[in-house]
């Protein structure tokens, strides 16, 4: 399902919200598989239209997400953003990881702090910024993947961390994993 290994303040921004369902899973591997987050926006429904204000078009702000409770092993949680059909090859709009385990919404608008006082930590963008930059095609429709990964260890990267980095540093410790497609096309 994820192509090429793929996998990025005020603290009321970011709306932390416990495990809410009956049980969370016991363990994110079961007979070796990852289990599967189920990821959400109230912004947009999967594989449909991003509302321009999540763009550069727009207020250029992150929309909101959410995700099934995570496994009880998990440490953190990390998220990657990307979108696969650049011209130059996949580009990267955020990379934000060390998120608290019991973490399964993120706020509209996550400022572009390089850590926050939860213990989350943004990479940098293909932008060459810390934090969320959104849809900015050249032509065409491209989608866009947000990417939500349960951890079993806390990253030990700096901000402004890259995409590939990340990945390294997560690679074998991946429980649970999730994504959400939206797609964009400019208004021109």
């Amino acid at each position: 399902m994820l192509k090429n290994g793929i996998v990025s303040a005020v603290a009321t921004v970011l709306l932390f919200c416990s495990c809410e369902q009956a049980v969370c899973a016991d363990s994110g591997a079961e007979g070796g598989k990852k289990m599967e987050l189920k990821v959400t926006s109230s912004a947009f429904a999967e594989g449909g239209l991003i509302p321009s204000q999540y763009t550069c078009d727009g207020a250029d702000v992150s929309p909101p997400l959410r995700w099934d409770a995570v496994p009880k092993g998990a440490k953190s949680i990390a998220l990657i953003s990307d979108d696969p059909d650049a011209p130059m090859g996949t580009w990267v709009h955020w990379v934000l990881f060390n998120l608290p385990p019991d973490t399964v919404e993120l706020a509209e608008d996550v400022p572009p702090d390089e850590t926050f006082p939860n213990g989350a930590v943004q990479g940098t963008n293909d932008f060459g910024r810390i934090g969320y930059g959104g849809p900015c095609p050249p032509a065409g429709t491209h989608r866009y993947f947000f990417k939500i990964y349960a951890l079993d260890t806390v990253i030990d990267l700096p901000p402004g961390a890259r995409k590939q980095q990340l990945l390294k540093a997560m690679d074998g410790h991946i429980l649970a994993q999730g994504q959400l497609i939206g797609k964009y096309k400019r208004m021109k």
